[in-house]
């Protein structure tokens, strides 16, 4: 039985355009939907058919013509497609449906993945590539130039500062592509949190003399806790003097401690203290919720709020759903890179 059976009809790569018509053709209760095209690239084994599983629920909400593609570069030349459609029922009636087309490219690749995937997109509309793993070869500046939206998870590669370097350096020239970190998407609860309880005035009272900012995270999420950390230094207007100090505006240090563990939520903590009075924000492992507390000698607020989810299907479908320039990651973008540098593993502490 061949495995890839579910990616749908396997089709000859120049006879998809015709045999997608016929896919619709032949289903007049089917309406095609459409309003992006979402490229989906892997270089793992199985690629394809977890990401069709993943693409089935995010065209519930989320309109568009997928384009999977894995990559083997181990094996001997070779292409092969499959054309299928994800289909859901609107108003309990008609099929409201997504293309799929996926391919498999199997040795050298570079130049047969672009003018495969290149030549069957929807030129009417924008171009979402959610780009999986570590960057590699095939992450060029003539790819990165017919993108829109580049969504990637840094915290998967094992060079963040070197893998953002190679994405810069492929998107200097560009004024329109935005750049998303499902790393960064993990911490959305969290800076929320932590902004509305600044509302509060005895949180206020404490910004400009915060002694000690703390951070509990699972060890796989160092790089969103690096983000969430350089937001607060950007937001703040701190300065970052090493891996375990801080200096606030009037020039006051600021003691960090961040704390890795297995037994931690992803982002298990973020608290800000001064003197009797602490801000904080803090999930437990498997929690659904976040609690959000202020506390000081005659004050205590709480207060629960959603987790941000954890599977990345789940976070590109937050970043599909809220669009925008993602001008603040690009704002924390230097400070995250300049903590990476200071911040050694030898200063992460395990609470295991």
């Amino acid at each position: 039985m061949d495995i890839y059976a579910e990616l749908g009809k396997e089709v000859n790569v120049s006879d998809i355009d015709r045999e997608l018509r016929q896919l619709w053709e032949h289903d007049e209760a089917r309406t095609n939907a459409s309003l992006m095209n979402l490229v989906v690239y892997a270089e793992r084994p199985n690629g394809l058919l977890e990401n069709s599983r993943i693409i089935s629920d995010l065209t519930r909400e989320n309109a568009c013509r997928a384009i999977l593609v894995e990559i083997n570069r181990e094996e001997q030349a070779s292409l092969r497609a499959w054309i299928t459609a994800h289909c859901h029922l609107s108003h309990g009636q008609k099929s409201v449906c997504c293309e799929q087309i996926a391919f498999r490219l199997t040795g050298r690749v570079p130049g047969r993945f672009r003018n495969t995937v290149f030549s069957h997109l929807n030129s009417d509309l924008p171009l979402v590539f959610w780009w999986q793993g570590e960057l590699s070869d095939v992450f060029t500046e003539r790819l990165a130039s017919v993108m829109d939206r580049l969504i990637v998870d840094s915290s998967s590669w094992q060079n963040v500062s070197a893998s953002f370097a190679r994405i810069h350096e492929a998107v200097r020239d560009s004024t329109t592509l935005v750049v998303q970190d499902l790393a960064w998407t993990r911490s959305w609860q969290y800076r929320v949190g932590i902004a509305g309880l600044f509302d509060d005035t005895v949180a206020q009272s404490i910004l400009g003399k915060v002694e000690n900012v703390r951070l509990k995270y699972h060890p796989d999420s160092h790089t969103t806790a690096t983000q969430i950390l350089a937001w607060l230094v950007v937001q703040a207007d701190w300065k970052i003097i090493s891996a375990t100090q801080l200096e606030n505006k009037e020039g006051g240090k600021i003691n960090l401690f961040m704390e890795a563990g297995e037994s931690f939520a992803p982002l298990g903590l973020v608290e800000l203290a001064s003197g009797k009075t602490t801000v904080r924000v803090s999930q437990e492992k498997g929690a659904a919720h976040l609690l959000r507390e202020i506390v000081s000698a005659s004050h205590h607020v709480s207060s629960l709020s959603p987790a941000d989810p954890e599977a990345p299907a789940e976070l590109v479908a937050q970043q599909l759903s809220r669009g925008g320039k993602n001008s603040l990651f690009l704002k924390i973008l230097p400070s995250f890179l300049q903590l990476l540098s200071q911040a050694p593993a030898a200063s992460l502490k395990s609470s295991e």
